[in-house]
């Protein structure tokens, strides 16, 4: 019976030994640390025995290959299985070395275990170790073959839904059919009325894959989330509905690229001009800003090569201390005295047909006065449960946000929150734990509004509360009133695209 292979140096030092009976680890070493001492030199055997074990080894360079076997095992077998273990040991280690041998010791553990297996040899040969423990399978390579054709089929016909349905918003939005409330701007009655009618036209006509407008522009939706049982889920949602339950369908956070992509087609003139602002802004939930950053740019493209050689009129009625910053080329003096934008040298023309930074401005405040929508979140512990109390106000009342929502965290495993009362809308994500209150429009009139709901948890499992909103009205009152030809000040039709957008707005 053979008990153990082992590769060890020449002072009897184990780097990599298997066992194929039961043996303790201070046994296999103290026989590998007896092996070297037992050797007689100057004799051409390559066995030694002692009184229980006998040792049947090799050299190779400054290890030894070593096979610890039973003294009544059969020494020609063991001499043909000993070199059967030598030849693969250069299969896996490209030099006989210590260091060689441990990186790549679990190979020859397995090819080992190939050789000999409860201590009798295995009839294999070199061949048959390597394609063994190389484990390759036919079936596995049709398996996989398969399914890559079946996601590349995936993928092409989730590419061809999405043209549909691209295709379809803009025919509902050509005949006229698309709903006042989807654009952010009307009432949530109507576009609730809208979200009703387009689901009675889908269960009737069951082909959800052509629906009109599946989503609004931006924002919070209350159309329909499509997937593979339809019809099942509408029914639970009609089931939920008939029993007073307020459901919200599909509501995502929208990015701005979503909102530039959505957002309904802008008459562009020759002249055209981007005013963008981006907010980042942290408070803290006991009241108190911690940070808020405003940073905003004018983008002028023109179309037209004859109106290359303009000035821009530009109105700051900005009372918060933004600092103005023009771009290089632009003269700085003219600007600073009578607030006009215009190249240094006059005669040189503005790029044609691509958009160039002409004014940015930054506010960098801790000013609490300064924040545009205040989030007041307020867990109180009752019990097991938690009641949280969250309120929103405009301060900045010029302002107009659209499509609002304020994502605040639920602790996991604790089942859906129960609502209160609420102004808008929401939507409970079991499967990210958040709550969605999600608000179309809030303004002058509508500066305020609360949610109340109820769940388990603590107080600090309901924060960072995180805010996303769009708006065409800028932060910053800076605006371009007028723009004018440098030969002859004629003015020259414009056209403005506003937009005032969130890169971070959290609770903390």
């Amino acid at each position: 019976v053979l008990l153990a292979a082992a590769v060890c140096t020449k002072a009897g030092k184990a780097i990599v030994s298997r066992q194929f009976v039961e043996m303790t680890r201070t046994r296999i070493e103290g026989l590998l640390a007896a092996f070297p001492k037992l050797m007689n030199t100057g004799k051409q055997h390559t066995f030694v025995e002692t009184e229980s074990v006998r040792y049947v080894y090799q050299p190779m360079e400054k290890l030894y290959m070593v096979l610890i076997t039973t003294k009544n095992s059969n020494i020609l077998e063991d001499l043909e299985t000993l070199r059967l273990f030598s030849r693969v040991i250069p299969e896996y280690c490209r030099a006989l070395e210590e260091s060689e041998i441990s990186e790549h010791c679990f190979d020859l553990i397995f090819a080992f275990d190939e050789i000999v297996a409860l201590g009798y040899r295995e009839n294999v040969n070199l061949a048959q170790i390597r394609t063994f423990t190389e484990m390759d399978s036919h079936e596995e390579k049709v398996f996989r073959a398969v399914r890559e054709t079946q996601e590349r089929e995936a993928k092409a016909e989730m590419r061809r839904k999405a043209k549909e349905l691209q295709q379809a918003r803009r025919d509902a939005e050509r005949h006229g059919k698309k709903a006042p409330g989807f654009g952010g701007f009307g009432s949530s009655a109507v576009s609730v009325g809208v979200t009703a009618m387009i689901t009675e036209t889908i269960i009737e006509t069951e082909k959800p894959k052509v629906a009109p407008a599946p989503a609004r522009p931006s924002g919070p939706s209350k159309a329909l989330k499509l997937g593979t049982k339809g019809k099942e889920v509408d029914n639970f949602v009609d089931k939920l509905k008939s029993e007073g339950e307020n459901i919200m369908t599909s509501v995502g956070k929208r990015s701005a690229e979503a909102a530039k992509v959505l957002a309904p087609p802008i008459n562009m003139e020759s002249v055209h001009m981007k005013i963008e602002e981006k907010i980042s802004l942290t408070c803290g939930r006991d009241g108190g800003l911690q940070n808020m950053e405003l940073h905003g740019m004018i983008m002028l493209h023109i179309s037209d090569e004859k109106f290359a050689r303009i000035r821009l009129h530009v109105e700051n009625e900005d009372k918060r201390g933004v600092q103005l910053q023009t771009h290089p080329n632009v003269d700085k003096k003219l600007f600073t005295t009578e607030s006009q934008i215009g190249l240094k040298n006059p005669e040189k023309s503005f790029p044609i047909n691509s958009d160039v930074g002409v004014l940015k401005w930054r506010l960098q405040t801790t000013e609490e006065s300064f924040i545009p929508l205040t989030i007041n979140c307020w867990p109180s512990e009752s019990g097991n449960s938690c009641d949280v109390n969250i309120e929103y106000e405009l301060q900045e009342e010029s302002l107009e946000l659209n499509d609002v929502i304020i994502t605040i965290p639920l602790p996991s495993g604790v089942g859906a929150p129960v609502i209160g009362e609420i102004d808008g809308e929401y939507r409970h994500d079991s499967r990210r734990n958040l709550l969605e209150w999600c608000l179309p429009v809030i303004d002058a009139k509508n500066k305020s509004g609360s949610l109340e709901f109820s769940i388990a948890g603590q107080p600090n499992d309901f924060f960072p509360v995180q805010v996303s909103f769009v708006s065409k009205k800028n932060y910053c009152n800076i605006q371009v009133t007028k723009v004018t030809q440098v030969d002859g000040n004629s003015p020259v039709r414009f056209s403005t695209e506003t937009t005032f957008l969130v890169d971070k707005y959290e609770i903390l």
